[in-house]
């Protein structure tokens, strides 16, 4: 019987879980194994069934073909090739030119890109760097949201806002908006579902907590990264958080305060008592804005076929079957491999046996 081929799944915060079962799902589709390597700090959400290797010594064990990883490092000596699935889209959401999503730090072997948004751009960096290669493969989370149960519309009785904001500061709307929201509650027929990323500041986040307390038309579902809510809400509200592609995908409108490049497929607004009116028009679902959502959703996300994680696993398959010929060798980032070796107290014996943390 051939060995199972093992892959590895390397998670820092909640929101690599549904990144990443897609493509353990997968793996465990076509036999091979799955496992989890969570970094210090990350809960652990992990369901029976999913394995977690708990050490450095567990990953170097397991001895894995490939790892996976939403963020933008990955531990380089853990075994396997380095696979970048990312945590979003390119949405620029800072004002710089450069959006980060394209920052190449010579830790991947393979960028999976996911559409006419990030792929040109990273096949350019593909002839730049020489040392990786490319798959537009679609982005492993988009399966979640192309099942049909995701692509139905809500039937709620009342309507049902979402807010939702990024914790960067300069950027998340959370704390000039609190007091309009509470107001909002309050006056209109509205439910709402409060879900914030977990790195927003606790005493934000506390004042949103005391909102939900305070009023029965208010769900604070806080620092988590589930996409139930996402299905329920009619209209997101945020800022320039990439979820904001996440809810397009299954066809329901954004209003957005601030957005750092806003266009005609959002509702975006630069003072808070606009923001009521907005959510109102969204509601409407006008066909102007429909229409330019549209085309911005296929732009960031064009596989809707549910086989994003699928594409990811091929890509690794092809890496491994052409191996590293014609491929320069990373850069060397001795300062980087030291940090992370420290973060992980991971110093290998230099006569070839590895010490197990």
């Amino acid at each position: 019987m051939e060995t199972p081929k093992k892959y590895l799944l390397f998670a820092t915060l909640p929101y690599a879980y549904p990144i990443l079962r897609p493509l353990q799902a997968e793996i465990r589709r076509r036999g091979g194994e799955a496992a989890w390597f969570l970094e210090p700090g990350c809960p652990d959400m992990l369901v029976a069934g999913e394995r977690r290797l708990m050490s450095v010594g567990e990953v170097m064990d397991y001895d894995p073909i490939a790892v996976f990883s939403p963020v933008r490092y990955v531990p380089d000596f853990f075994p396997g090739i380095k696979v970048s699935v990312f945590h979003g889209y390119a949405n620029r959401k800072r004002f710089e030119a450069v959006d980060d999503h394209f920052t190449i730090r010579g830790c991947f072997d393979i960028y999976c890109s996911q559409g006419p948004s990030s792929t040109p751009t990273f096949r350019e960096l593909e002839r730049k760097y020489g040392y990786f290669r490319v798959y537009e493969t679609g982005w492993p989370k988009a399966d979640l949201y192309c099942t049909p149960e995701m692509q139905r519309l809500p039937r709620n009785e009342r309507p049902v806002i979402l807010y939702s904001s990024t914790f960067s500061r300069g950027i998340t709307s959370a704390p000039l908006l609190v007091s309009e929201i509470e107001r909002l509650v309050e006056e209109r027929p509205w439910d709402w579902i409060f879900m914030f990323h977990p790195l927003l500041d606790p005493a934000v986040s506390e004042r949103y907590r005391q909102i939900a307390a305070a009023h029965d038309n208010v769900r604070y579902v806080g620092n988590t990264f589930d996409l139930e809510p996402l299905r329920q809400a009619d209209v997101m509200l945020c800022d320039s958080s990439s979820i904001i592609i996440e809810f397009m995908l299954m066809d329901k409108p954004v209003v957005t305060f601030r957005n750092s490049h806003p266009g005609p497929f959002l509702l975006d607004v630069r003072e808070p008592q606009q923001v009521g009116p907005a959510l109102e028009r969204a509601l409407t679902r006008p066909d102007d804005l429909m229409d330019e959502l549209r085309k911005y959703a296929f732009y960031q996300e064009p596989h809707r076929d549910g086989r994003c994680a699928a594409r990811v696993i091929d890509a690794v398959d092809d890496f491994l079957g052409r191996g590293f010929d014609g491929l320069k060798r990373k850069p060397l980032n001795l300062i980087r491999k030291w940090k992370m070796r420290r973060r992980y107290h991971y110093w290998p014996s230099p006569f070839g046996a590895k010490k197990r943390p």
